[in-house]
C-alpha cells in the first residue's frame, strides 16, 4: 500500500503540457503501433476506441488530415478544440475535467481478476448497463482491465486507456446499480492505479464537467483538478449521406 504526493512539475506557459493534447501524446507514444495516421491527424482503429487526435487543433492543416483520415461526410469526435473550422459541422460540444493522482493510496485488490478478449461480451453489457462511456470489443487491448465477480457475474469494472508517455488514464470505472455503495469501484481505481505506479507512470482520468458526484468521489481519493477541456462532435466536410425516401 502506498500514499505519494504527486504534485504535477511546473511549467513554463509557453510549454504545453503533455496531457492538454493527451490523445495526440499516446497515438505518437506509447500507443503508436495503434494508430492510423495521416500527417497532423490519428486515430485508433474504429474497434478499439473512437478517440481522434490532432497534432494542434489551432492548424487548419491538422484539420485537413483528419479529413483525408476520415473520410467525407463522417461524424468524428475531437478533443482539445473549442470549435471547427468553417465547412465542418458541430454534432456536439461538451465540456470535460481532467484530474491527476497528487494523493491516492494505491493498492491491489485481492478480489478483482484480470480480464481480456474472452470477457468483452460481459464487459460491454456491463458498459451498456452503467454507461461510463464508449467501450469497444477491442478497448482491452488500451492496457490493463481489472474486473469484480459476484457469484460469477460481473458487477465492477476499470482500466486503462490513454497512454501519454510517463502517464496512463484510468477509464471505464463502473459498478452494477445492485451492487453500487461497496466501494467497489474505488478499490479498483486503487488496484489500477497500482500497477500504473510499478511502470513508473503517474494515473490520471476524465470525467464529464457535469458528473459531479464523480469528481467529488476521485478529488477524495486522491486526485486533484488540473484543467477543464472541451469535446467535439464533429461531421466532416464533402460527401453528405444520401437520404432514402
Amino acid at each position: 500500500m502506498s500514499t505519494v504526493a504527486r504534485p504535477t512539475p511546473p511549467q513554463s506557459p509557453a510549454t504545453p503540457h503533455i496531457l492538454d493534447n493527451a490523445a495526440w501524446a499516446a497515438l505518437t507514444g506509447p500507443h503508436a503501433h495503434l494508430a492510423e495516421r495521416v500527417g497532423r491527424a490519428a486515430r485508433y482503429p474504429l474497434d478499439v476506441s473512437p478517440f481522434t487526435a490532432l497534432a494542434d487543433p489551432a492548424d487548419p492543416r491538422a484539420w485537413d488530415d483528419l479529413a483525408a483520415l476520415v473520410g467525407p461526410g463522417t461524424v468524428t469526435p475531437v478533443t482539445g478544440a473549442k470549435s471547427a473550422p468553417q465547412g465542418w459541422e458541430t454534432v456536439q460540444h461538451g465540456q470535460g475535467v481532467q484530474l491527476v493522482d497528487t494523493a491516492l493510496r494505491a493498492e491491489p485488490a485481492p478480489e478483482a481478476v484480470r480480464l481480456g478478449p474472452d470477457d468483452v461480451p460481459e464487459i460491454l453489457d456491463l458498459i451498456a448497463l452503467t454507461e461510463p462511456g464508449p467501450f469497444l470489443p477491442r478497448t482491452v487491448e488500451l492496457g490493463t482491465y481489472l474486473g469484480i465477480r459476484h457469484r460469477g457475474r460481473l458487477i465492477a469494472l476499470a482500466g486503462e486507456r490513454l497512454r501519454p508517455a510517463g502517464w496512463t488514464e484510468i477509464s471505464a470505472v463502473c459498478t452494477a446499480p445492485d451492487h453500487r455503495g461497496k466501494g467497489l469501484a474505488t478499490r479498483l481505481v486503487r488496484a489500477i492505479a497500482a500497477g500504473i505506479r510499478e511502470r513508473g507512470d503517474t494515473p490520471f482520468l476524465h470525467a464529464s464537467a457535469t458528473n459531479t458526484g464523480a469528481i467529488r468521489l476521485y478529488e477524495s481519493i486522491g486526485f486533484t483538478l488540473r484543467r477543464r477541456s472541451d469535446f467535439l462532435l464533429v461531421r466532416t466536410p464533402g460527401a453528405q449521406q444520401e437520404q432514402t425516401a
